[in-house]
């Protein structure tokens, strides 16, 4: 599944004074989504942290096309687009519920050893899950 959806309304503590989300909240939104695909997949974030994997963003951009605003249904799209080494990356695009394109955006994460704080290539069980 290279594809993954979620939605969430926009709540207000979510927003400025205008009724618009914050833009430091797109990062939460990319993140709901991923660990979403993830569980998706069979796999979490806990399971990976209990077996001694952790996941830190090492890229993340992001691009605003229109605001989300207050109580707004958006819809999260997460698009795995390629897993290489060490690392694992992301596309996102967010809608309204009028289907119109709000942000689009992209992260790179690191597979991580919790012992060493090196990267490390994913374990097996989760690039068996990654094949597509």
């Amino acid at each position: 599944m290279k594809n993954f959806q979620i939605q969430v309304r926009v709540r207000y503590a979510e927003t400025d004074q205008m009724g618009v989300v914050y833009h430091g909240n797109y990062a939460q939104y990319f993140e709901m989504g991923r660990v979403e695909w993830l569980r998706n997949l069979g796999l979490s974030y806990r399971f990976m942290e209990e077996a001694g994997i952790m996941l830190p963003v090492v890229s993340l951009t992001l691009n605003f096309k229109k605001p989300a605003r207050y109580d707004d249904l958006l819809t999260i799209k997460t698009i795995f687009k390629k897993q290489e080494s060490v690392k694992i990356e992301f596309d996102y695009e967010i809608y309204n519920e009028s289907d119109e394109l709000l942000t689009t955006g992209n992260s790179v994460l690191v597979f991580v050893d919790m012992k060493t704080g090196r990267p490390v290539v994913p374990p097996d069980y989760v690039k068996e899950k990654l094949i597509f």
